[in-house]
C-alpha cells in the first residue's frame, strides 16, 4: 500500500468513525422512539451536555477512559467499538469498490446493518424504521449500480422476505413456538433490495453458519437443552457484508471445490 492509499483509507475511516457516532445516537434513540437529531448528545445518567472534545469517536471514550466526565458513570464500550467497526466498513468498502461512484450506496447499506445488529442485541427487535425505508432505498439505488438490476433488486426484496417468511410459518406449524421474528423477514428483504436476488440465499446459509458457531457452544456452556434465544439480525448482517465484499470469491472457490471448476 502506497502513501496515498494508505492516507485515503485513513481519511475514509476518520469519516466512518465520525458517522459511526452518529449510528450510536440511533441505536441508543429508534427503540425509544426518539428524535436523533434533537436533543444534542448528552449523558443518560446526569444528563449533562457532551462537548464536541468530549464526543470526538474512539480518542475521547480512551481520554475519559470510558467514563463520563460529568458524574463518572462508566461508558459502555459499545460506542467506540461502533465507531471503529464502521470505520473499518468504510475502508473495506472502499478497497473493494475503490474508484466506483457506488461507493456512497454501500457505505449507506453498511451503517444501516451495524444499526440494526446492535439494535437487535440489545432489544431482540429490528425497527421497521430502518428495514421498511432501507427496502425502499435499495430499490431506487439499484438504477445506479451497474451489476445490480432494478429486476434483481425486485426478485431479491421478494425472495428475501418471502423464503424467511416461509421459514417462519413453517417452523411455527410445525412446533408451535415463534422461532423468526418478522423483523428478520423485512431485513432480508432489505439486504435482497441491496444486493439483488443472488445474494439470499449465500446471505442465509453464511447467516445460518455463522449464527450456528455462536449458538451451539452458547447452548452447551448454558445447558439450555438445544433451545436458546439468540437475535438472528446481526449474522443476517454479518452474511450480507461478507457476500458484499466477497461473494464473488466465494462463490468461486465453492464452484471450484464442487465442480473442479
Amino acid at each position: 500500500m502506497n502513501a496515498i492509499s494508505f492516507l485515503t483509507g485513513a481519511v475514509f475511516f476518520i469519516l466512518g468513525a465520525i458517522i459511526g457516532s452518529f449510528l450510536n445516537v440511533c441505536i441508543y434513540r429508534i427503540p425509544e422512539g426518539l428524535s436523533v437529531v434533537s436533543p444534542a448528545s448528552r449523558c443518560p445518567q446526569c444528563k449533562a451536555a457532551i462537548r464536541w472534545y468530549q464526543n470526538i469517536p474512539i480518542i475521547s471514550y480512551l481520554y475519559l477512559r470510558g467514563r463520563c466526565a460529568g458524574c463518572g458513570v462508566r461508558i459502555s464500550l459499545r460506542y467506540p467499538v461502533v465507531e471503529a467497526l464502521t470505520g473499518l466498513l468504510f475502508v473495506l468498502v472502499w478497497r473493494q469498490f475503490g474508484g466506483v461512484f457506488v461507493i456512497p450506496v454501500y457505505w449507506l447499506f453498511a451503517a444501516s446493518l451495524v444499526v440494526v445488529s446492535f439494535i437487535d442485541l440489545d432489544h431482540r427487535i429490528i425497527p421497521d424504521a430502518i428495514s421498511l425505508p432501507g427496502t425502499v432505498v435499495g430499490f431506487l439505488l439499484s438504477f445506479l449500480v451497474p451489476w445490480v438490476s432494478w429486476q434483481d433488486s425486485l426478485l431479491g426484496i421478494l425472495l428475501g422476505g418471502g423464503s424467511l417468511l416461509l421459514v417462519a410459518k413453517v417452523y411455527h406449524l410445525l412446533t408451535q413456538v415463534e422461532g423468526m421474528g418478522m423483523g428478520d423477514v423485512k431485513l432480508l428483504a432489505m439486504i435482497g433490495a441491496f444486493l439483488g436476488w443472488k445474494a439470499v440465499l449465500p446471505v442465509v446459509f453464511i447467516g445460518s453458519l455463522s449464527g450456528a458457531m455462536v449458538g451451539v457452544p452458547l447452548m452447551l456452556l448454558k445447558r439450555t437443552g438445544g433451545r436458546l434465544a439468540i437475535p438472528f439480525g446481526p449474522f443476517l448482517a454479518t452474511g450480507a457484508v461478507i457476500y458484499l465484499l466477497y461473494g464473488e470469491r466465494l462463490i468461486g472457490w465453492y464452484m471450484a471445490l464442487a465442480f473442479g471448476r
